[in-house]
């Protein structure tokens, strides 16, 4: 054996060797900002181009310029405040009373056995109900106002807020629970510090999806009994063959959507920063 010391440098690369680009990404998206506005711009535009010149008819589909007309004159008669507030309260209402109750149930059939085997079956016969269905049920027991259309948004955003939660509670890693608990510590901190955080993602994704589903049967409810609501307004537009109206409708129903998954974006930057 030599005596001579090992040297720290590493030994000298060949000429011919390449360097190796980092892979270690983690397949995490990058953000294209401008490509989403882009495509957007392109198909309005091409929507606009296809209304002029006349082979798309504006009988079918009203050129965008004719739909922001009709919106404009929605904002200037002051209906737009009417309808657009009548539907926030009753999408607010009804979205997060359903999310919290969702997120209660969702915990404890996460964390208890009985409630597993009581209320999970129950939970899984009653979500493929379209909740639109039970609508005139609720209109005998809530009455024609308010109540039914609320509560016709927080059964339909339960259930699915329910399945996500008990979900991501169920897809923590149990290693983690036994760590906390060769540690120590108590049955409320390793909820509070461990399973609530691990299921986090899957309870703010359950978000997003019961979001999109309140925004569906808040017009389906009001297209039934309303007398002020964006669905009301689509179905007043519809009866009356304006499409211009009705197209500045869809769009403004597209807006809240666009918002509310901008909100609940924010929320995952800010909640889950551990993750990245």
């Amino acid at each position: 054996m030599s005596d001579k010391p090992a040297s720290d440098k590493p030994p000298p690369l060949p000429e011919d060797a390449r360097p190796v680009p980092f892979r270690g990404g983690g397949f995490r998206p990058k953000p294209k900002r401008f490509i989403g506005p882009l495509v957007f711009i392109g198909l309005i535009a091409f929507w606009e181009f296809g209304s002029r010149v006349g082979f798309i008819s504006a009988l079918v589909l009203p050129a965008p310029s004719e739909a922001f007309d009709a919106f404009m004159n929605l904002v200037h008669s002051g209906l737009l405040w009417k309808h657009l507030s009548a539907s926030l309260q009753r999408l607010v209402l009804g979205w997060a009373s359903g999310t919290a109750l969702g997120v209660i149930v969702g915990v404890l059939i996460g964390l208890f056995s009985l409630a597993r085997s009581s209320l999970s079956p129950l939970v899984s016969a009653i979500f493929p109900i379209p909740k639109i269905a039970l609508l005139p049920l609720f209109i005998i027991w809530f009455g024609i106002g308010e109540g039914s259309k609320v509560a016709t948004i927080m059964f339909g955003t339960f259930f699915p807020t329910v399945i996500a939660t008990y979900g991501g509670i169920d897809n923590i890693d149990r290693g983690l629970i036994r760590m906390g608990q060769s540690f120590g510590l108590s049955r409320a901190s390793i909820i509070r510090k461990i399973i609530l955080p691990g299921a986090l993602p899957a309870i703010l994704s359950g978000a997003r999806i019961s979001a999109a589903i309140a925004i569906i049967l808040l017009v389906a409810a009001e297209m039934i009994a309303a007398e002020y609501g964006i669905g009301a307004y689509i179905l007043l537009a519809g009866s009356l063959m304006a499409t211009d109206q009705l197209i500045a409708g869809v769009a403004i129903l597209s807006v809240l959507g666009l918002v509310i998954a901008w909100l609940i974006g924010k929320a995952e930057k800010y909640f889950l920063k551990w993750r990245a």
